[in-house]
């Protein structure tokens, strides 16, 4: 039966539970009977029901993860792992891949009860409020420094440019065996894509929990992560345009440029105008004004929509939103006094729970899937770590410190998680390629934190013990 099917079921049962009385002309009336009347009271009293049981499935699935969300994090932080990892494997869990194999009764009840849309425009708000908050932890003043604007750019160009055709060479040699519905190319293309992203929203959420936000190497990443990611999405709509056979060089070449217009118009227009917007409502001791929080989240929405018409994901404007504001410290303190956490441990695992209800570990049952499995994940990260180590050494860095810049650059998590579901929707990649590249996110994800407490000592930088706040 599918989602709808089970949609339509369970409307028609509240809606004979809660009106087993209704009469109709002296006798019982069924909500098929009732569907075909004309009469605008019972219309209307289908109408209700429906919504009423959207809501209440809807909360329903709100609490069951928001309680694993919970859940993993507490658990990822006492295996002294970053939060957010905790909330993707508690997302992945949530899905067919647990939950469904193991009471796959309950699981229907929870997730197929209703139509997906709802969690899924609920995660897209989320990641723009994410992206916007991560925006604005960062200290960009680090970039004032040559060497280090220097290393960003061979950082980013080094972690793009080798994963991406070591993933083509990849895709396009193994696509007949883990892809052999889809076209070749256009499977190599994806999987190149999927192999250069790195995950800007989990790397912040890292930094942010190791306490590196304000650091030269947070900075390096988080700013190499951002260029890379921005290529990395015109790339997917490139690579998406060509599968649909709708490539326009003309057409691209002006989103290209209509993008690089509106970063600098984000940062040499809007931003002095901003700064003093913030600055007369004098956001200070971690309180805002409502209008304030209601103006920052509206201007987070109409630069992820200004982002969308141009074809780019939405949460880089959102992002851009935020780096524009990071230097007015007192609202960056108001905002995670006021909204950090909420949007955090409510939206954030939204996206990390929509992704694993279409991720079946189960269908690597084979010693040779796993097998294929193992190599993705090692190439992978081989690709990633080992590019972006050699560029941070080039740019004259310590060992200690190429390597934390390394495995930052290797987290891939919510970005590729975004890659290999548009792929997957397009069909591109199969459902065994699609699980082999989330397993792959969710592994160079669950390595980075024990690495970087390895790493940052070395470095000459305190890593956050057991006692580190919770924030996802």
């Amino acid at each position: 039966m599918s989602p709808h099917s089970r949609w339509e079921r369970k409307t028609t049962e509240l809606i004979v539970a809660g009106n087993a009385a209704a009469m109709h002309n002296g006798r019982s009336v069924v909500p098929e009977t009732l569907c075909r009347m004309s009469d605008p009271n019972a219309l209307a009293l289908i109408s209700v029901h429906r919504n009423e049981t959207l809501l209440f499935f809807t909360l329903l699935q709100l609490a069951v993860i928001v309680i694993a969300g919970r859940l993993g994090a507490a658990l990822a932080s006492r295996c002294r792992q970053a939060p957010v990892v905790g909330a993707i494997i508690a997302g992945v869990l949530l899905g067919p891949s647990l939950f469904g194999w193991v009471a796959p009764d309950a699981f229907d009840f929870v997730f197929h009860s209703t139509p997906p849309e709802p969690l899924q425009i609920l995660s897209g708000l989320g990641l723009v409020l994410v992206m916007f908050q991560i925006g604005l932890e960062f200290d960009f003043s680090h970039l004032t420094q040559a060497a280090n604007r220097h290393a960003v750019l061979y950082l980013a160009a080094a972690a793009l440019i080798a994963p991406f055709a070591i993933g083509l060479a990849f895709g396009f040699l193994s696509a007949s065996v883990l892809s052999p519905d889809a076209n070749r190319l256009q499977s190599a293309l994806f999987i190149a894509t999927a192999f250069s992203i790195t995950a800007l929203p989990v790397l912040g959420r890292i930094l942010i929990e190791l306490d590196l936000t304000r650091t030269r190497l947070g900075v390096i990443a988080i700013s190499a992560a951002a260029i890379t990611d921005v290529i990395g999405w015109v790339m997917l709509a490139l690579v998406t345009a060509l599968t649909a056979a709708t490539f326009d060089s003309g057409r691209f070449g002006l989103r290209v440029v209509l993008v690089a217009g509106f970063v600098l118009t984000c940062v040499y227009g809007l931003r002095p105008l901003l700064r003093r917007a913030v600055r007369r409502s004098d956001p200070r001791d971690g309180v805002m004004s409502g209008n304030l929080l209601g103006g920052l989240m509206v201007l987070a929405f109409v630069a992820a929509m200004v982002m969308y018409k141009l074809g780019v994901f939405a949460i880089f404007g959102a992002f851009m939103m935020g780096v524009i504001l990071f230097d007015e410290r007192e609202l960056v303190r108001a905002w995670r006094e006021r909204m950090g956490d909420f949007v955090t441990v409510f939206f954030l695992p939204l996206f990390f729970t929509y992704t694993g209800l279409r991720t079946s570990i189960g269908m690597l049952n084979t010693f040779e899937a796993w097998g294929w499995c193992a190599g993705v994940v090692a190439l992978a990260t081989l690709a990633k770590l080992g590019s972006a180590y050699a560029a941070a050494r080039y740019s004259r860095l310590n060992h200690a410190e190429a390597m934390i810049l390394g495995y930052l650059m290797n987290t891939r998590g919510l970005m590729e998680l975004i890659v290999v579901n548009v792929g997957y929707d397009l069909g591109v990649i199969s459902q065994q390629m699609f699980t082999i590249l989330v397993i792959m996110a969710v592994a160079s994800t669950v390595i980075t934190t024990p690495a970087l407490r390895h790493y940052l000592p070395r470095a000459g930088l305190a890593a956050p013990g057991r006692s580190a706040r919770l924030s996802t």
